[in-house]
């Protein structure tokens, strides 16, 4: 997303891999036990940093499911 207001316009390979990183976004948060707001948070860390977030999102969701 910051690529995306940085350059004022929206290469079709990185629109599509946003999307994908949303979805497996979407898929990883079903299965943890989050409020609303921290899903929400997520989200939209994904939203801006793009893969950089999600993959903060995998290494959280590691961990949490390490030591739970």
């Amino acid at each position: 997303m910051v690529f995306f207001l940085l350059f004022g316009r929206v290469p079709i390979v990185l629109l599509v891999t946003l999307a994908v990183a949303l979805y497996l976004t979407w898929i990883e948060l079903r299965a943890l036990p989050l409020s609303r707001m921290q899903k929400l948070w997520w989200y939209l860390l994904v939203l801006l940093t793009h893969f950089i977030g999600y993959l903060a999102l995998r290494l959280y969701a590691a961990r949490r499911g390490r030591t739970a």
